[in-house]
């Protein structure tokens, strides 16, 4: 299972068709899938319920198909490490960006790493803060900007920023009417929420609730802060999350919800016990300095 057999089957896996894929990989159809036919004896299973016309991955094939992008894209992480290694302050820095305010954040750092060492490439990847903390173990990033909390014991951290929670609404929505920029969360009881997935913020949701004497009324968990808009767009909900989700559109309002505690803390991370090319370790102490002010702008 090398890596061309890998490059070989995800094409398949995503054409769907032996032909195409040849095509795509300029080289013919027979010992393309003479590649993939050996795949599947060594793993002595089946990748594709072979159709007429087209294929399909199996539950296996879905599941090496997932493995095998990891797998591409950590060999080459690797290899542009090793070659930054031999090259000075050259290379590139993964990094995960979490949904919400990070980008705004990172934005600044970026711009002025770059102007220190014009030779360096960021690869920025997002999702939610799970989905960064698989990618940081699976080894697709190194560095990451989350929200807290985080585990201590499995990672370095600090705080980078924070923003207030929102409740984002369809105008048409009675609360939307509502005098001021904030709403207290009391008035959100049993209203139709829809929350981030995490089960760390779904808690902390539950707490707000209780300690106002009330239960949220939760109807989806959602990953995607733009999916969380639309289905407050078409009234399915109210969502709550950071402020800086909200997506402009005259369907939609946004309330802050009030209390000192109604707010989301960003950290930098990454994983203890995992040394970091000499650029990645240059680029945290140029975030831990921006953060303190230590950098003059």
């Amino acid at each position: 299972m090398d890596l061309r057999t890998l490059r070989y089957f995800i094409t398949v896996a995503e054409e769907l068709n032996i032909t195409r894929a040849a095509e795509k990989l300029h080289m013919s159809q027979p010992p393309l899938s003479a590649q993939i036919k050996g795949l599947e004896e060594e793993l002595d299973t089946e990748l594709f319920i072979r159709g007429k016309r087209r294929l399909k991955l199996t539950e296996s094939g879905q599941m090496l198909y997932r493995r095998a992008k990891e797998i591409l894209s950590l060999a080459e992480k690797t290899q542009s490490e090793i070659h930054s290694m031999g090259e000075g302050m050259r290379g590139t820095i993964s990094i995960g960006l979490v949904e919400g305010m990070a980008p705004d954040i990172a934005a600044e750092w970026f711009a002025g790493f770059l102007d220190l060492y014009p030779n360096i490439r960021f690869r920025i990847l997002d999702g939610s803060t799970d989905d960064l903390l698989e990618k940081l173990r699976s080894g697709l990033i190194s560095l990451a900007v989350i929200t807290s909390p985080c585990d201590n014991s499995l990672l370095h951290s600090f705080h980078v920023g924070e923003e207030k929670i929102a409740a984002l609404m369809n105008s048409a929505h009675p609360l939307a009417a509502r005098e001021g920029d904030s709403i207290d969360i009391s008035e959100l009881a049993g209203e139709k929420l829809i929350v981030p997935s995490r089960r760390a913020l779904i808690d902390t949701i539950y707490k707000w609730f209780r300690n106002a004497d009330a239960e949220p009324r939760i109807v989806c968990e959602m990953d995607s802060y733009l999916d969380a808009a639309a289905l407050a767009g078409r009234m399915v909900g109210i969502s709550i999350y950071p402020r800086t989700a909200y997506i402009p559109n005259d369907s939609l309002v946004f309330k802050e919800i009030a209390g000192e505690d109604k707010k989301m803390e960003y950290l930098f991370v990454w994983l203890k016990g995992h040394p970091l090319p000499t650029i990645e370790e240059k680029f945290i102490d140029y975030v831990r300095d921006m953060v303190s002010g230590q950098v003059q702008e």
